[in-house]
């Protein structure tokens, strides 16, 4: 089975550039957006041998897993594509919703798989990291912002000594391929890129987003690289910042940072 966008995507204009291998899909969005490509075009892979996460953290995609970044350009400040995110995460977890369906039938007896949108990139699967999501944004000709949004995804393999604890679609029982999932992702992309609406239709995404958060109301520790802070988990605000509630009752926003689920003792932890 080819790489393949799905038929709302196609409908919607959006086109493809899939690669047996390739270094990181994102460098291959942000050259392409440097040349002149204005978008919207995927750039997809099942083995990716030199990508990023956060914080210039090695994302690599074996064989099998799926690489995808999105380019869009767009006439809207950084602070609005930064929200983006969310909607990626959003289409991501309705992709593996829709493909989870038969695995979800053999567990029978058992709670289903619930996937979760961890703060600010993550989608989790039983409190372990699925998913990981990117965004590179840089100004191009006509004062627009060429928005690059990566999601990495563990099909068949996960990495082992990360921070958080990681899975896979095999681990979970979700026997499905790249392919497959790549084209369920195209089209719910657009359906959350249409909610966006280049930032208008922030409000609702973040409803929906809060919907599916891990952590939500509960005891949380966030590492800013110059402190630890530590409360619970509020909520998410307008721009997308986590708010932090402190035992003396201040809601601190947070604008990046590494969070632990559980008390400052435990950072470090799942």
């Amino acid at each position: 089975m080819a790489l393949a966008l799905g038929p709302r995507a196609t409908s919607a204009g959006y086109r493809l550039a899939a690669f047996d291998q390739v270094g990181s899909t994102n460098t291959e969005a942000i050259a392409r957006a440097r040349e002149g490509e204005q978008g919207p075009m995927w750039f997809v892979t099942t083995e990716q041998s030199a990508g990023k996460g956060r914080r210039q953290r090695a994302w690599i995609a074996p064989r099998g897993n799926l690489a995808s970044s999105i380019l869009e350009v767009m006439d809207v400040p950084p602070a609005t594509a930064a929200t983006l995110g969310f909607a990626a995460g959003l289409a991501l977890e309705s992709a593996l919703q829709q493909l989870s369906l038969e695995a979800n039938m053999r567990r029978a007896g058992a709670d289903p798989l619930k996937f979760q949108l961890k703060w600010p990139n993550d989608v989790l699967a039983e409190r372990q990291k699925l998913a990981g999501i990117l965004l590179e944004a840089e100004a191009v000709a006509g004062n627009c912002l060429a928005v690059v949004v990566g999601i990495g995804t563990n099909v068949v393999a996960a990495p082992t000594g990360t921070p958080t604890p990681a899975t896979s679609l095999a681990a979970l029982g979700v026997h499905v391929g790249a392919e497959e999932l790549f084209t369920a992702l195209s089209d719910a992309w657009v359906e959350f890129r249409g909610i966006w609406d280049n930032g208008r239709g922030f409000a609702e995404i973040r409803r929906l987003w809060l919907e599916r958060a891990a952590g939500l109301g509960e005891p949380v520790s966030i590492q800013t690289g110059t402190a630890t802070i530590a409360g619970t988990f509020d909520t998410i605000d307008e721009t997308g910042c986590l708010i932090v509630r402190t035992a003396e009752g201040k809601h601190l926003p947070i604008a990046a940072g590494e969070v632990y689920f559980g008390s400052a003792a435990s950072t470090g932890a799942a």
